[in-house]
């Protein structure tokens, strides 16, 4: 490791939070500025849809390669690589004439997002090494957290703003004086650092068969309410499963001939592992999809101002924010147990949200929804922080790079998929009216399905190792705490 001033060091941690916080705020603002957007571009709910799924599409495939390529090149290259890409293709968002440019940058968005995220904690402990870890993420997780919480209402108040007549658009400009900053200060500061050892060959026509397979999956769910499921909708999913079976079979023949896979398919082999990512899958479809409609509701059906929308839906993000911190200190002795508390509290959560809907209607209040919306997020954040760990409980050592990367691939693919399914239930049950009354309807019929969702993950859970992942280093613990910002942030 290079001898780096203490000065330096926490500049670099800067750089690095700045990049992060690009990620986080461009997560979450398909919730605050869909309704501008859909008005300023005269685009369709399913254009909506795809600026949302877009992104995190990208994401879910980009992640199968981003953190090699660190490995490869050198994590401050790509890292600063993937900065200059997402500045560029922010630029292009708040540029954007029509839905479908906005959809192209978004994807581009997502693609250097990929590139980017995965160099953040590999080049914190190059900067602080092993005795001075745990002070970076001791306020690097924090800041995250926080930025959680501000971020949303940030981005409200910049579109009710609208500042220099740019509207929604200026969510998308506050990513050039971020990036900017985080680009001098990273070249300056970190540590160029590569290590060829672990450098490998990309798995180029793996991550083409996953890219495609994961494209006709959402695809047809995202634009089949629009056309009337025509018959081409369901060729389309049929052909991801074909797809997708290629995928894990041309990776079983590339591990066989002593080539490095994109993903390391013995993981699979282990009933908890399996189990684990349709839990991902199941969970964070529910979470991500359930944001939407809620973000929806607020602007579409009851007629709140973006940053009104912001700071009601800020109960979620605090409750969350809570309940990361009390399972970062219960889930070495409550293990999976704390899934299903946090499960549970969604539930309930879920249950009051759909009460105070039936006895309010069209005429409920912010502080109605306030008590819902943060017992829902306090269960959400209970399972941030153990979830991987969990599910990787009986993982053996050298597979736990490729597992924690299928995981976060798969984390990115639900969300798709969540905005692709709840998106089509909330834009089906809301109808053609755009009348309150057809969103509340909307919101009930979402609420449902949540609940749903949310009752088959707590059966997937009992599927999981009883307890956590034992053997990490001790920073392992302290890099977790900043884990549930990050899945926060991508609903």
């Amino acid at each position: 490791m290079e001898n780096i001033s203490n000065g330096r060091r926490w500049l670099g941690l800067m750089a690095i939070l700045a990049a992060t916080l690009m990620n986080l705020l461009d997560s979450t603002v398909v919730n605050v500025a869909a309704p501008s957007i859909l008005a300023d571009l005269h685009g369709s709910y399913g254009d909506l849809q795809w600026i949302a799924a877009g992104y995190t599409l990208a994401l879910a495939v980009g992640l199968l390669v981003g953190g090699r390529l660190g490995d490869m090149f050198g994590r401050r290259r790509v890292l600063l690589i993937g900065v200059v890409g997402f500045v560029a293709a922010s630029a292009l968002c708040a540029a954007a004439w029509s839905p479908e440019s906005l959809i192209g940058a978004r994807v581009v968005q997502g693609l250097f997002g990929a590139v980017m995220i995965p160099q953040g904690f590999g080049l914190i402990r190059d900067l602080f090494g092993p005795a001075d870890i745990g002070k970076a993420f001791g306020v690097f997780g924090p800041a995250i957290g926080l930025s959680t919480i501000l971020g949303p209402v940030v981005s409200g108040v910049l579109v009710d703003a609208d500042v220099f007549g740019t509207g929604w658009r200026m969510v998308f400009a506050i990513n050039l004086p971020l990036g900017l900053f985080a680009l001098i200060a990273g070249l300056r500061t970190l540590p160029a650092g590569i290590s060829p050892a672990r450098a490998r060959r990309l798995d180029t026509l793996g991550a083409l068969l996953a890219a495609a397979g994961m494209f006709l999956l959402v695809f047809p769910l995202m634009q089949g309410r629009e056309l009337g499921w025509p018959a081409w909708t369901w060729a389309m999913l049929a052909a991801s499963v074909v797809v997708l079976g290629a995928f894990a079979a041309y990776q079983h023949r590339r591990k066989a001939s002593g080539r490095t896979p994109l993903v390391e398919l013995s993981v699979f082999a282990k009933r908890s592992y399996t189990s684990g990512t349709l839990f991902v899958l199941v969970f964070f479809g529910a979470i991500v999809g359930f944001s939407l409609a809620v973000g929806l509701f607020l602007q579409l059906g009851l007629g709140y101002s973006p940053v009104r929308a912001s700071v009601t839906m800020s109960a979620w993000a605090i409750g969350a924010f809570l309940g990361s911190g009390f399972s970062a200190g219960a889930m070495a002795k409550l293990g999976r147990r704390v899934l299903h508390l946090g499960l549970a509290l969604m539930t309930v959560g879920l249950i009051l949200l759909y009460a105070m809907f039936s006895a309010h209607g069209t005429g409920i209040g912010g502080w109605s929804l306030a008590l819902p919306l943060f017992a829902y997020g306090l269960g959400m954040g209970m399972i941030f922080v153990p979830l991987f760990d969990v599910i990787m409980g009986d993982i053996a050592d050298h597979e736990v790079g490729s597992a924690s990367g299928i995981l976060e691939s798969i984390q990115q693919l639900g969300s798709s998929l969540g905005v692709a399914a709840l998106g089509t239930v909330f834009f089906t049950a809301a109808g053609v009216t755009g009348q309150a009354a057809g969103f509340l309807h909307a919101s009930q019929r979402v609420t449902l399905v949540t609940i749903a969702l949310t009752a088959l993950a707590f059966g997937l859970a009992f599927l999981l190792p009883r307890r956590v992942r034992q053997h990490q280093p001790p920073a392992q613990g302290v890099t977790k705490a900043a884990e549930p910002a990050r899945v926060l942030v991508n609903a």
